[in-house]
């Protein structure tokens, strides 16, 4: 069996083929401790807590680009946003956690259990299944953030902003224009921010500085027979998308869900890529490599899959997670729609990304080549060694697991 939480993994961590699936119980959410901690249970969606804690001055140190995943789901992939280089990754934040293991004995790990609590964070559900866990909160005065806004012309500036300037920023990200080549290359848009305070806020936002997430207000209610995403609607979309970002904006005051999770307020979203779908390929090059990050974007501004959305990001040190995707260096996300060719393109990055000391993201992979897992993981070996004496009967399982030899 695997543990499954709202499947929002774009690969095949939570599939189980000729197994079994659990999936995650109704969350529930204990009253903050004094110093800041919230027991929670592993079902409970990140949209729940957010919306728990807002109310209560607090927030999560980590929120991904969606809120609709549960805490088991960011435990086991250590999941990261968009203050990577200042906050880690989900991991970083987790004071302990509750965890059936293979042979049915629940145990409480914490840092101090070493193998068994880092095997875990990034683990892929693959040493256990979570029930609970105890988080860090942080204080936060609203529910809003005061985002910067920049447009970039080209890669080289956009590298050259956030290496010299991320660090001022709680959060940083920026949207890339993957069909612009040439010496647009990389052209961008750059948005970062910090928690405001309640003396920032002004009008509405002020009157009601706690605002929490709402629910998706549109929907695509199909999939069509047919992808929308195509080379001259993504490029429409990207020059559109550029174009009307601002030169130089800051002290916007945004919403938490327009600022973290803008995908959130259209569910189903997905669909627009029709009936074969979408793959979104995320990677981490060390921060010297950047000639490799170039190299990709002009081979994907040159490649005839078209793209809306790219995004990159800067990552602080990685944690002890032993397949725990962030490294030091800049990430790149992107999401693409299936056609033939794309797996040619892909299994081609795969090999540069490993070359250059890199590594894919597990919980978005559904095609790597497992002869590659460890030179882009080292601890992979020990991570297979800990399996062994956790599970030697094989009773978590996954389809990734399996495609792997994890």
């Amino acid at each position: 069996m695997i543990a499954r939480g709202l499947g929002r993994s774009y690969g095949d961590p939570a599939q189980n083929a000729g197994g079994e699936v659990l999936a995650p119980l109704p969350g529930a959410i204990a009253e903050p401790a004094e110093d800041g901690t919230v027991e929670v249970s592993a079902g409970t969606s990140l949209h729940e807590l957010m919306r728990f804690l807002l109310p209560r001055s607090r927030f999560l140190p980590v929120t991904p680009g969606t809120r609709y995943v549960t805490v088991g789901g960011a435990l086991a992939c250590d999941v990261h946003g968009k203050g990577h280089h200042r906050s880690g990754s989900f991991g970083d934040h987790v004071a302990s956690f509750d965890l059936v293991l293979p042979d049915a004995s629940l145990r409480t790990v914490t840092p101090d259990d070493g193998d068994l609590f880092w095997a875990t964070v990034g683990g892929m559900g693959l040493t256990g299944i979570l029930t609970s866990a105890r988080l860090r909160t942080v204080a936060v005065e609203s529910g809003y953030i005061s985002a910067t806004t920049q447009r970039l012309p080209d890669i080289d500036s956009l590298l050259a902003e956030m290496a010299s300037s991320d660090d001022e920023f709680a959060y940083s990200v920026a949207w890339i224009d993957t069909e612009a080549g040439g010496r647009a290359l990389g052209r961008s848009v750059l948005s970062r921010g910090d928690h405001a305070t309640r003396a920032q806020l002004t009008g509405r936002a002020a009157t009601e500085p706690l605002i929490v997430p709402g629910e998706p207000r549109l929907a695509v209610p199909f999939v069509p027979p047919v992808g929308l995403v195509t080379r001259a609607t993504s490029r429409a979309f990207n020059e559109l998308w550029f174009r009307k970002a601002p030169r130089f904006r800051s002290g916007e005051i945004q919403s938490i869900g327009a600022f973290f999770h803008p995908l959130d307020g259209v569910a189903h979203w997905n669909r627009l890529y029709g009936p074969h779908g979408v793959v979104q390929y995320q990677l981490v090059l060390p921060e010297d490599r950047d000639d490799v990050l170039r190299s990709l974007l002009a081979q994907l501004a040159g490649d005839r899959h078209p793209t809306f959305l790219a995004v990159l990001k800067r990552f602080g040190p990685g944690n002890q997670g032993w397949l725990s995707f962030p490294t030091a260096g800049w990430t790149l996300a992107v999401d693409l729609p299936v056609r033939p060719g794309l797996a040619r393109l892909l299994d081609r990055f795969d090999e540069v990304v490993a070359a250059a000391g890199g590594r894919v993201y597990l919980a978005k992979d559904a095609r790597l080549r497992p002869e590659l897992l460890d030179a882009m993981y080292p601890a992979a070996a020990r991570f297979r060694a800990l399996r062994s004496d956790l599970d030697p009967h094989r009773r978590l399982q996954s389809d990734l697991g399996r495609r792997l030899a994890l």
